[in-house]
């Protein structure tokens, strides 16, 4: 049986999302959350490999069809999120001449290459994910923050979402999620939990995450580390779990102790599952935590900083309760997927529109 999805009909695509990296990225798993949400209201298609086939896709016999008008409109907006994206935008209006108008949203929090810039400067509209990405663009830009999908990460409703239904040992748990690697500072969550678990008889650390080839060397390290400290029994790695989000559920404080990011949304995942964060100062960290009512951030790479925050709220497993319960209101009221959804949406219909201009910036 032929399972390939239909076709969109080109005729009422009013927005393309590329998305030209195969390998799960949070730019992938950004536009797998959104466009769900954007295709109720707007007429929106996804381009491009490693996107599930419930997403509204274009084939790659339809690119073609971009060269000429929607219906109705004069043209599309093109929706990039990478520079090879921006590139293939830049192709197709310029050289092509396809009606479309283009859009970039950064994330970077560094200083952009020439090339980027280059790229930067021909698009019509560009949005920072958060103020600090934002620093660091030399055009009018609008911040539209990530939003969290509160329908999947929520707080825990059974006994399986409670740390006791995991089946590990002691009370309480304390986690650090995503890609096992040096730059998401896993070593230093390793480093804060063989300093502080000799303290806390009731609390283990949970560690979850894919491994790549490249790094299963620092990983090995982290384990041998681990070994050597007589803490195997209790620093699990868990590798790749199927239910991320049942995971949070069952922590009692989540750390995010990254040295650099994009944007980093796992700390509102966190939050939103009812857990507080202990957080670096990366990515957007700093702008995502309120300091003492849903975490505490401290500096990227700082050792003990993170070890002492972290200690503050093993020590008080009450105050980490409250703090997730805070937590919980503080992502509903501001981080809500929707609310990034609608933003876009928004923006969407005031580039169509003509009237996108250095007020709105």
């Amino acid at each position: 049986m032929d399972r390939t999805p239909a076709a969109v009909d080109m005729r009422r695509v009013e927005v393309v999302a590329p998305n030209f990296k195969k390998r799960l990225s949070g730019v992938t798993s950004t536009i797998v959350q959104l466009v769900p949400l954007q295709a109720k209201r707007i007429g929106i298609a996804t381009l491009g490999p490693g996107l599930p086939d419930t997403l509204p896709k274009m084939r790659l016999s339809q690119v073609w069809a971009l060269l000429a008008q929607p219906q109705g409109r004069p043209f599309r907006i093109w929706h990039a999120r990478r520079n090879i994206e921006m590139a293939a935008g830049v192709f197709l209006r310029y050289v092509l001449r396809a009606p479309v108008k283009l859009l970039f949203t950064s994330a970077a929090q560094r200083r952009h290459k020439p090339f980027t810039k280059w790229l930067i400067r021909r698009m019509d509209a560009v949005v920072a994910t958060s103020a600090r990405s934002g620093s660091f663009l030399e055009v009018p830009h609008r911040v539209i923050m990530h939003g969290i999908d509160t329908e999947r990460f929520h707080p825990a409703r059974s006994h399986e979402d409670e740390f006791a239904g995991a089946g590990l040992p002691g009370r309480f748990a304390v986690g650090c999620f995503g890609r096992i690697r040096h730059q998401k500072g896993t070593d230093l969550f390793v480093e804060s939990m063989i300093a502080l678990l000799p303290d806390f008889p009731d609390w283990t650390a949970i560690i979850t995450g894919r491994v790549t080839a490249e790094h299963q060397a620092f990983v090995d390290g982290l384990r041998e580390k681990v070994e050597k400290a007589g803490l195997s029994n209790r620093i699990f790695f868990l590798g790749e779990v199927p239910s991320v989000d049942q995971w949070y559920r069952r922590l009692s404080l989540y750390v995010a102790p990254s040295r650099n990011e994009g944007f980093g949304l796992t700390p509102l995942e966190a939050m939103a599952s009812g857990t507080p964060v202990v957080a670096s100062d990366a990515g957007a960290y700093r702008e995502l935590i309120e300091e003492g009512v849903t975490g505490a951030v401290v500096p990227a790479g700082d050792q003990d900083a993170l070890t002492e925050a972290v200690r503050e709220y093993m020590a008080a497993p009450d105050r980490a309760g409250e703090a997730g319960r805070r937590a919980i209101e503080h992502v509903n009221a501001r981080f809500a997927l929707d609310r990034e959804a609608d933003a876009l949406i928004e923006l969407y219909r005031l580039l169509g529109h003509g009237k996108l201009g250095e007020s709105g910036s």
